[in-house]
């Protein structure tokens, strides 16, 4: 067993059964909301804070634009009066063989932006396309 910090380069993206390339994941946290609780009697008239719900922030995955692969603007026009195909997704840090060593499952996620890199004449890089998921939970382990 391997004791050294893992390296963030070696990922896999899954949905439906198939995986996908990215050049980044971002997003991968969870949080918790404060309540504030004012209690009459204090005498320090303070405010208490106590954890409240689970929050969840939005997903980004970003990779190069391929000429055959539309799949997130297919995803996104599924969109029918508040309706949209919503899948579970399968974010996969790998160790070198490959294995899984950490995996976070997004519940019933869905697109809400796809943005495209802009494009420039001035410049000679991968042009870039970026989808933002929305989800209903995440789920973390270790392998």
């Amino acid at each position: 067993m391997n004791t050294y910090p893992l390296t963030t380069n070696h990922f896999q993206v899954e949905w439906g059964g198939t995986r996908m390339g990215f050049t980044e994941v971002s997003g991968l946290s969870i949080g918790i909301e404060p309540i504030n609780y004012h209690e009459g009697s204090s005498k320090e008239n303070s405010t208490q804070k106590m954890p409240g719900r689970l929050k969840y922030d939005n997903v980004i995955l970003k990779r190069g634009i391929v000429m055959s692969d539309n799949e997130f603007y297919t995803w996104m026009s599924t969109i029918k009066l508040n309706k949209i195909e919503r899948r579970d997704l399968t974010i996969s840090l790998l160790n070198e063989d490959h294995e899984p060593v950490m995996v976070w499952r997004l519940k019933n996620a869905f697109p809400i932006r796809i943005e495209w890199s802009p494009l420039r004449a001035d410049a000679n890089e991968a042009a870039i396309e970026s989808i933002e998921i929305s989800h209903e939970g995440m789920t973390v382990r270790n392998d």
